[in-house]
């Protein structure tokens, strides 16, 4: 687990809490499933707190929002490199840790003329429990 640097933001317990138990999560919570969570270790605590603190936590770059159309934000405390892939079913959301580079960006910048800031590849499918296949670990 990381531990908030000192800036210019004050550094609060709570905002502390809410990284920790991101950092633990797997499962890319929504803000709602963050703060149950959190209010185990801070039972005081707001939704808005739980707001907040994501939002600044996202905007120093200590973690990611997964903006999924259709569905709530949910967020992820690992901020290394790495695509996702979801359920179109239950709508549960992995990680992919892949061992080639991402898609060249000379290419997209040779057929736009954007500057690319960033990228993102998203994969759908069906999770094991929801279509009954044996669980895979390649």
């Amino acid at each position: 687990m990381s531990t908030l640097p000192r800036s210019n933001n004050r550094h609060t317990r709570q905002r502390q809490v809410v990284l920790e138990e991101l950092q633990a999560a797997t499962c890319h919570p929504t803000a709602d499933e963050l703060y149950q969570t959190v209010r185990r270790r801070l039972p005081k605590i707001s939704l808005a707190t739980v707001y907040r603190n994501l939002d600044l936590l996202r905007g120093q770059g200590h973690i990611l929002r997964l903006e999924i159309p259709g569905a709530q934000w949910r967020f992820d405390g690992t901020t290394q490199q790495h695509h996702h892939i979801r359920c179109v079913q239950c709508g549960r959301i992995a990680d992919i840790w892949l061992d080639h580079a991402p898609p060249p960006l000379d290419r997209v910048r040779e057929v736009t003329d954007f500057e690319v800031i960033d990228q993102r590849v998203d994969f759908t499918g069906r999770c094991p429990e929801c279509c009954g296949c044996p669980d895979r670990q390649n």
